[in-house]
């Protein structure tokens, strides 16, 4: 087990945000697991760096997560059952279950990250959420000193939510996922504008197709990080109980909405920052995207704890004009 010192954490993350003298352990088998348990130190997971905002150098270890594996361990008539090391990054692993025809991963195209924060995240897009599809996750316990397998339902998904951002943070390191994915899909292509992509393409829908109008519309309205430095979306959609809606809506006739239940109904949090005056926003290297109001900005050098204290006031101001309160999507560290 190699320890490497003094490293910065700028290459790892895609804010690009400039954070030196880190410990860091590259972590490419899972057997190193038990050895890096007993340090008696806090340990930071690290897969591809684009759901994190750096305020400062972490004062334990950084283990840089590059597991790597796809295997097909089970099929049937109507599905097949895919386990990927948690190190593999997340649009390859979409792109290998697209290419093979399976469905249920096609929504979820060129989201950046890796296959350890899918669970976590409970990643989403275009309707379709990643506990949808996956069966079993499958992680080291720290003081447990064990692997252990969890279930669908032990996941305890929620939006944008899991166990692991609850009991088990900081207690795990997720080592692979196994997604259960259909041979005879069924398409989701009513949320946002894949129909509207699909026809312009001039194709009818199909795992391959409706992957590829996700990323046409997503390279259209998200920065790419390799030009401008960002995390995708900061901050969660908000759900909101259904009479505050009604409430909101008398003031603004044009507020968005999508229902969740017959008593709560979820609010775009990208038209509330709008509607604010966020969209375009730029201080020095500090910035809202001009395309895209959820997307916070690192034009070139910015300090995360700037970002952060951006974030704060977009917060502020959200709730004083809606009533709503923020949350973000982002983990800080």
């Amino acid at each position: 087990m190699l320890i490497q010192h003094n490293i910065s954490l700028k290459p790892f993350n895609t804010f690009g945000i400039d954070v030196e003298g880190v410990d860091f352990i590259s972590v490419d088998d899972i057997a190193m697991l038990a050895e890096i348990g007993e340090l008696p130190r806090e340990k930071y997971i690290l897969g591809g760096g684009s759901n994190i905002l750096l305020t400062h150098s972490p004062e334990g270890i950084v283990l840089h997560n590059i597991l790597r594996g796809i295997d097909k361990i089970k099929e049937d008539d109507t599905h097949v059952w895919l386990k990927a090391a948690s190190g593999e990054l997340w649009h390859m692993l979409v792109m290998y279950a697209v290419s093979n025809g399976w469905g249920g991963m096609e929504n979820l195209s060129l989201i950046p990250g890796t296959v350890g924060a899918s669970p976590i995240q409970n990643i989403g897009a275009y309707g379709v959420e990643v506990k949808d599809i996956i069966d079993t996750v499958t992680f080291w316990h720290w003081e447990d000193k064990r692997s252990v397998t969890f279930s669908n339902e032990e996941c305890r998904f929620g939006y944008r939510d899991s166990i692991f951002k609850h009991e088990l943070k900081n207690k795990i390191f997720i080592t692979s996922v196994t997604y259960k994915l259909s041979k005879h899909p069924e398409y989701n292509t009513s949320y946002g504008a894949i129909e509207q992509e699909l026809h312009q393409m001039g194709v009818a829908p199909d795992v391959k197709n409706i992957s590829q109008a996700v990323i046409n519309i997503r390279r259209s309205k998200l920065p790419d990080p390799a030009v401008i430095g960002n995390a995708g979306s900061f901050f969660k959609n908000p759900t909101i109980p259904a009479t505050q809606f009604e409430i909101l809506r008398t003031g603004h006739p044009a507020i968005p909405s999508y229902p969740v239940s017959e008593t709560t109904v979820k609010v775009p949090a990208g038209w509330l920052i709008e509607q604010c005056g966020w969209k375009g926003y730029r201080n020095g290297d500090i910035g809202v995207h001009a395309k895209q109001a959820l997307v916070l900005v690192n034009y070139a050098s910015a300090k995360g704890e700037d970002i952060w204290q951006l974030s704060g006031d977009i917060v502020d101001s959200v709730n004083r004009k809606f009533g709503i309160e923020l949350e973000r999507e982002v983990q800080i560290w």
